[in-house]
């Protein structure tokens, strides 16, 4: 249930995103639940090979469910990271593109 609720907010913001920058706003979405779950399965393997190089010698004992629980806040700041870069990038390109429009008014 937990999955599916960060699925959805995750998802929803990328969406309010991209539509407040007039981008593809379903693609968007879809990319930052992609990247929650690409993040999420490769914390998960390092977690887990890590665990395997430190000496143990398998991880059927129950630590399945630590490697989860370890691996779904990375794929949460993966997602945050990815989010916050492209707000930056597409406010910093609309406000380039504000300064322009503002000069070819002033040579008119």
């Amino acid at each position: 249930m937990l999955g599916l609720l960060l699925v959805y907010f995750i998802g929803k913001y990328y969406y309010q995103l991209a539509f407040h920058h007039n981008r593809n706003a379903w693609g968007y979405a879809i990319l930052g639940v992609i990247v929650y779950y690409g993040t999420t399965f490769l914390s998960g393997f390092l977690f887990a090979f890590t665990y395997l190089e430190m000496g143990n010698e398998s991880i059927d004992r129950g630590t399945e469910l630590l490697l989860s629980i370890l691996s779904i806040p990375v794929g949460i700041l993966g997602a945050y990271i990815l989010y916050k870069t492209l707000e930056k990038s597409w406010r910093s390109s609309n406000s380039d593109s504000l300064n322009s429009d503002i000069l070819d008014q002033d040579l008119s």
